[in-house]
């Protein structure tokens, strides 16, 4: 039998679970949507609906804020993790011993569950009880509420989350910084380039497709966002740090909102899709330049 037989037979399990796990909830996440549908009321019953719960997002003042503080989160933490990690990076690119300790004590925050670094840091900057705050009176600086005030809220959270994923940033910039050819470094140097000019007119532009797809990927993440900012704001105060999955949670599984929450989802699917392929894009176009 051929190597293509053979290749279906041993992907059709994947297959399968795929289509169980994702392609079923995604199709039947589109068909309710179009209908109006309570899940917490007695003997409900599905009502279509056409583009209503659709239509709804247009005029819902909620949802509005909540796109707008997860643009501004993602853009803001990203650009960021970006700038900061491929610093770093630059500084831990060795095989030296110091740096591939200085590696493994960045990946501590990485490796730690979302939900228990929401926890930590929501305790470490609890206005009243938090290390932070007593850090601070040592300097004669006041305390602040940083997770109360809807000044500081979104910067508390943005602060934890570049906190806890710069290092993946650096592991994989540093991993293409590595595979750099050495021979146009070392004429450059020869040539007598600074170290300056050798990073932006040589090493920036060699990596920029790698940067682009890291940007990506933390980008739609990003956007993704749940586990921190539910256990350290919930969305508060107020709608200081609302994001869009947080909000989608809750239209589902607070008012059990079946039909909206599916018209919010399969919306977030496709603008996370049209991000991702003007990303692949722009990657495309920039790898032609450099090559």
């Amino acid at each position: 039998m051929s190597d293509a037989f053979w290749s279906w037979v041993f992907m059709t399990p994947t297959t399968l679970f795929l289509v169980i796990t994702a392609l079923i909830p995604l199709l039947y996440s589109v068909y309710i949507s179009f209908f109006k549908y309570k899940m917490n009321l007695p003997n409900a019953v599905p009502s279509f609906i056409g583009f209503q719960n659709y239509a709804r997002m247009f005029t819902d003042a909620t949802l509005r804020v909540s796109a707008k503080n997860t643009f501004f989160f993602a853009f803001v933490s990203v650009t960021l993790e970006l700038v900061l990690g491929l610093i770093v990076a630059m500084a831990f690119c060795s095989d030296r011993r110091w740096a591939r300790l200085g590696t493994s004590i960045l990946l501590i925050p990485m490796i730690m569950a979302p939900v228990a670094i929401g926890t930590l840091w929501r305790m470490m900057l609890d206005g009243n009880t938090g290390v932070i705050n007593y850090l601070l009176s040592f300097l004669g600086i006041d305390g602040v509420n940083w997770l109360s005030n809807p000044k500081y809220a979104m910067p508390a959270v943005l602060f934890v989350n570049v906190w806890q994923l710069v290092p993946w940033v650096v592991i994989v910039a540093a991993a293409g910084l590595k595979a750099l050819p050495n021979d146009c470094l070392e004429a450059a140097l020869v040539d007598g380039a600074s170290n300056r000019q050798v990073f932006w007119h040589i090493v920036l532009p060699m990596i920029s497709p790698l940067l682009i797809i890291i940007y990506m990927l933390r980008f739609v993440d990003a956007f993704k966002v749940f586990d921190t900012v539910y256990t350290m704001t919930n969305g508060g105060p107020g709608t200081a740090t609302e994001m869009l999955p947080n909000y989608i949670y809750k239209q589902g599984l607070k008012y059990f909102d079946v039909g909206y929450t599916a018209a919010l989802a399969i919306a977030f699917v496709l603008v996370m899709t049209i991000f991702t392929a003007g990303f692949l894009k722009l990657r495309k176009v920039v790898e032609e330049k450099v090559q």
